[in-house]
């Protein structure tokens, strides 16, 4: 394709040149150089002096179009067409490049034939890749640390990669980025953010080269989660209650079994006074009972048959008396005289209680 673009445009240049020989133009202005992103068009603008006769495009080294002054542009191919103007005694011609591709970055050169400067300009195609992260929605609570991914795949060159929250940029040192080679030239960066949020926050991740009109961006929503601060202070509340209730109960459970403890004693030491005092008073009863059947014996039952000597002096002594003088033998008998005694008559009494002779005891008073 090149060496038929050749074969065609290198008899136009000689047929141009051959009549322009002896007059003096130049390049007033030539082509500046052009970042574009891979895809768009390039465009590129040579003006020259009046009295040119032709201007010829080279891309790479290689003609890709050509403008004469007497025809016009010369199109080869699709990829390359032109755009002339003219203003007073200068003219403009524009080389449009469709469909850039990154291979097509390079030198962009206006010839005119004649020597001159700034005749030159280079291209740089870029590529925007993909930009994202992982997670589109985090929920974090009081005090979490996280770290936010942000990947940007297939990008030529490698991105710069910077981060916003709530419209604010974060500083550098928040976050590192790290870039790695890809397939087919392109590069890769991985973008780490660690931060620790406070509230509500809208992250944004920007990754920019400079074809880009605006940096390519991608956002994520962290959501601070108040309920999880509460239910942390009620979890830790009802920790605190259960303790202090645990505490209580077993402090209620000591004292209520130190009660426990002392009633059972009490009443064990209640039964076994009592109990000791029911023994008391049965032996008391039981000495009392004995004392009582001692003093009985003591006093013994009463000898109703019993005559004291006294009485029994006094009756005998009167009996006595009472007898006839006795006469001796001696002083002569009387044979008539019959003498009898008396039989002692004791007074009888019925006992009230029966008389043991086991238990009756003579007793003598004095």
């Amino acid at each position: 394709m090149e060496s038929f673009q050749k074969c065609i445009l290198l008899p136009l240049i000689l047929t141009a040149s051959l009549p322009g020989l002896g007059f003096c133009y130049s390049i007033t202005k030539g082509p500046e150089n052009a970042t574009v992103l891979a895809g768009s068009e390039a465009r590129f603008n040579c003006t020259v002096s009046a009295g040119w006769k032709v201007i010829i495009w080279l891309f790479q080294g290689s003609p890709v179009l050509t403008v004469l002054s007497s025809q016009g542009s010369v199109e080869t191919t699709e990829r390359f067409t032109s755009r002339n103007y003219s203003t007073g005694d200068e003219f403009t011609s524009e080389l449009i490049i469709h469909n850039t591709q990154l291979s097509d970055s390079g030198r962009i050169e206006c010839s005119i034939q004649q020597p001159s400067e700034n005749n030159f300009a280079f291209l740089s195609v870029q590529v925007n890749g993909s930009l994202l992260i992982k997670n589109s929605t985090l929920t974090v609570k009081d005090n979490q640390t996280i770290e936010i991914v942000c990947e940007a795949l297939g990008w030529a060159p490698a991105p710069d990669i910077a981060w916003m929250t709530n419209d604010s940029w974060v500083d550098k040192s928040s976050y590192v980025t790290q870039q790695s080679p890809g397939s087919h030239g392109l590069h890769n960066a991985l973008s780490t953010l660690t931060l620790t949020p406070r509230d509500t926050e809208v992250l944004t991740c920007l990754a920019d080269i400079e074809a880009l009109p605006s940096p390519q961006n991608a956002s994520v929503t962290l959501i601070f989660d108040n309920s999880a601060t509460e239910n942390y202070y009620s979890e830790d509340n009802t920790s605190t209650w259960v303790i202090v209730l645990a505490v209580v109960l077993s402090f209620l459970g000591i004292v209520l079994l130190v009660v426990i403890v002392v009633v059972a004693v009490r009443c064990c030491l209640k039964r076994r006074g009592s109990t000791y005092q029911n023994e008391i008073r049965k032996v008391s009863a039981e000495k009392k009972k004995e004392g009582g059947l001692e003093d009985r014996q003591r006093s013994g039952s009463e000898n109703l048959g019993y005559i004291p000597e006294e009485l029994w002096n006094t009756e005998h002594s009167s009996g006595l008396s009472s007898l006839p003088p006795v006469f001796s033998k001696f002083a002569g008998p009387d044979d008539n005289l019959h003498i009898s005694s008396v039989p002692k008559v004791r007074p009888q009494r019925r006992p009230d209680y029966p008389i043991s002779p086991k238990k009756i005891r003579n007793v003598t008073l004095v």
